[in-house]
């Protein structure tokens, strides 16, 4: 049992106050005052929360009982009233206007890749970090972007060939010579300000002039600047190292300027369930806003201390300097409004996460505002906060009123914390301008994540009949019209140039040749940022920004008719469509699979994202949107007959054995079988039976449930 500690009239785990009052508290905050301001706040807002998840009951269950007498058989215009009458839509405001102002260009004007990553591993959190350059030439070589493996052990020379053929071509075709290719090239280097490049027929130049942007000499290393679409990319030219004493001009390494944003996770990819847990969470989101974060670790045999990277000067053709960040602008996301924690209790209740979430990680923030020199996150002096899981414009107004609460307690001016909304919810969707429009003065970011929107989907239509299969909803109508919609709703309110429309995870970080192939589909949708699961993946999809003039294609877009919202509201079920038993049983299959993949690092480790072989033993990037989607399938099939119970049990002890020896090399593991009473199995099978009467199908309550039983056992 953890020590707690009175905070006026607040129960604190004693490590949680430590750590606010001692570390966290800065800027003339007093510890009085913030547990008072925090108290208050509890006590004012406590209620309404409350109310906001009675409301989404109640209109679950006013879908469910619609839902129930309609079938599958929906008249999309009647529907549409009826959602109406409950308040579930509502009607648009007549003109939406984001005005938020002091947002960095990381996120105002710039189009690049964004990194979600775990915070409570810091290690993962510093790697993503640190993720705003990477080597072009080792994403190539390490993954299989370029088509084949190296043949030998350390240096192939003959894929190293390879790799700087294609790592030049893209060259070629953003930042093209004047008459000649990167790979004719003989010499680059920087005279009296200018670049000069040489070939075997004699000099050339870039094809635009300005796409120089800076020199930088360490030592022998020339470091040659270039520019594309707002991004910058560096040509290392050093002719005594392997590759470029290889290289005709002597070049080493082609650097892109890669993830330009990462949002440190406090929700779906981390698994904190406790006072403990959230220590952990917060301790490393306050290091990374001091700037003073390090993880050391063994690589390879040797010890490795990793801490952020310092920022670059570079001497311009004009004379002056220019300055390369070296570290993702980052975001922090907070819980949503559900989820309660044991960190704090009020009256002997536990209190709501998202509101700690909100008061801590914003005076955590408040080290990097504070800073007048040296490297900073945020030098427009914001505080950039993720809120998920919202449901409809009176959710977000919440989050408003909160977010306003907390910078009043910590003396910050009014929308110093700017909001990003996930845009993972269907009356989310549904209303989105409404939405917007509450924040309009801190917004700067929404975006699409399929798997989440998926589930809420399901979860929506629970009673409406059998769904489709997994692997049949990205073809259906209403996520085309969703990810429309959401682009839509965002250049309607001026969004572009002011904040982020981003679009959801590539989830398999092994396949990159695939990524290259299909992720650019994102920016040419519209969206200015998407979610990647890994720096080597950042720097992969930096060449898509370099491709697409994101900027350019959003206005392209304005002139197109909205996304229809009768489509959006069609539920994709199988409407009297019979499937082959063979179907029915590879598609439970895949899905008890990725369930208990995932929950037993969940539950057993406290693994809240990992690479999760898949039932045909591909890595897949797994988190609760994940887990969500497969146990609402399941729990909806098993409500119409699709499957039974038997066969899920069936199914889930089969597939168990084939997960214990997907992780047979962990030492760390547990295995489920052939017990299968374990509390990750149980909580496999809870998420799949129990699954219509989870709140939204939302994980986090059944995970949360069994992980503590989990750690109870450890200690």
């Amino acid at each position: 049992m953890t020590e707690t500690v009175e905070r006026h009239g607040l129960k604190v785990a004693a490590p949680l106050a430590r750590l606010i009052e001692d570390e966290i508290l800065t800027g003339g905050v007093t510890a009085d005052s913030f547990w008072q301001g925090y108290a208050a706040l509890l006590r004012d807002l406590m209620p309404e929360n409350r109310r906001l998840l009675e409301v989404r009951d109640k209109i679950q269950a006013e879908l469910d009982k619609w839902h129930a007498s309609h079938g599958a058989d929906i008249d999309v215009g009647a529907y549409e009233k009826f959602l109406r009458e409950i308040c579930y839509l509502v009607d648009p405001p007549e003109r939406v206007r984001v005005t938020t102002r002091g947002v960095d260009p990381e996120i105002a004007s710039i189009a690049g890749p964004q990194l979600v990553v775990p915070v409570t591993n810091a290690r993962f959190a510093l790697n993503a970090a640190n993720a705003r350059w990477g080597s072009l030439y080792d994403a190539l070589y390490g993954t299989d972007a370029v088509p084949g493996t190296a043949s030998e052990p350390g240096y192939d020379p003959k894929r190293g060939a390879e790799v700087v053929a294609r790592a030049k071509a893209h060259l070629d075709a953003v930042v093209p010579l004047d008459g000649a290719v990167w790979g004719d090239v003989t010499r680059l280097a920087v005279e009296d300000g200018g670049l000069v490049l040489e070939t075997a027929s004699g000099p050339v130049a870039l094809a635009a002039p300005e796409a120089f942007a800076g020199v930088r000499r360490d030592g022998d290393v020339l470091r040659v600047l270039l520019t594309r679409n707002g991004l910058l990319l560096e040509v290392v030219v050093d002719a005594t190292s392997r590759i470029g004493g290889e290289d005709p001009a002597g070049i080493s390494d082609i650097r892109l300027e890669s993830a330009l944003t990462a949002i440190m996770d406090c929700e779906d990819s981390v698994a904190t369930v406790d006072a403990e847990d959230k220590c952990l969470a917060y301790a490393n989101w306050l290091g990374l806003m001091r700037g003073d974060l390090k993880e050391t670790f063994d690589k390879g045999g040797e010890t490795v201390t990793r801490e952020l990277a310092p920022d670059t000067t570079y001497d311009a053709p004009d004379g002056g300097t220019i300055r390369a960040r070296g570290r993702a602008l980052m975001l922090v996301r907070n819980v949503g409004h559900l989820m309660t924690t044991d960190a704090v209790t009020l009256d002997g209740e536990e209190t709501p996460e998202g509101m700690l979430d909100a008061a801590v990680t914003v005076a955590c923030a408040m080290h990097d505002l504070a800073k007048t020199d040296g490297p900073r996150n945020s030098e427009a002096g914001s505080v950039y906060v993720v809120k998920p899981k919202m449901h409809g414009p009176e959710e977000v107004a919440f989050a408003e009123t909160l977010y306003a609460r907390v910078e009043d307690i910590l003396g910050l001016d009014r929308n110093t914390v700017k909001l990003g909304v996930m845009d993972e919810e269907r009356r989310t969707s549904a209303n989105l301008s409404a939405c917007m429009n509450e924040v309009s003065d801190r917004l700067v970011f929404i975006n699409t994540g399929f798997l989440d929107r998926t589930g809420d989907e399901i979860h929506s239509v629970m009673k409406a009949g059998p769904v489709i299969p997994k692997d049949e909803m990205k073809g259906a109508g209403w996520l085309a019209a969703y990810e429309d919609g959401n682009v839509d709703a965002g250049l309607a309110a001026g969004l572009a140039g002011r904040g982020q429309i981003g679009k959801g995870m590539w989830a398999k970080p092994e396949e990159m040749a695939e990524m290259l192939e299909a992720k650019i589909g994102q920016l040419k949708a519209g969206a200015n940022t998407a979610w990647v699961p890994s720096p080597t993946a950042a720097t992969l999809h930096a060449m898509h920004y370099h491709m697409v003039d994101v900027a350019a294609r959003q206005k392209e877009l304005m002139g197109r008719d909205p996304a229809s919202l009768e489509t959006l509201l069609t539920p994709p079920l199988l409407g009297g469509r019979n499937m082959e038993s063979a179907q029915v049983r590879r598609a439970l299959d895949d899905s008890a699979q990725s369930i208990l993949g995932y929950v037993v690092r969940w539950v057993g480790q406290g693994i809240g994202c990992s690479k999760v072989p898949d039932i045909n033993d591909v890595a897949l990037m797994e988190d609760r949107a994940t887990l969500r989607i497969s146990s609402q399938l399941l729990t909806n099939w098993l409500m119409h007959g699709v499957i039974t119970e038997d066969e899920v049990d069936e199914a889930l002890q089969r597939m168990a054995a084939k997960v214990d020896a997907q992780n047979a090399g962990d030492p760390a593991y547990e295995p489920m079988a052939p017990g299968f009473d374990g509390p990750a199995f149980r909580a496999a099978r809870a998420l799949i039976i129990e699954g219509a009467k989870q709140p939204s199908g939302y994980t986090e309550p059944l995970l949360h449930k069994y992980r503590r039983e989990a750690k109870a056992k450890e200690s």
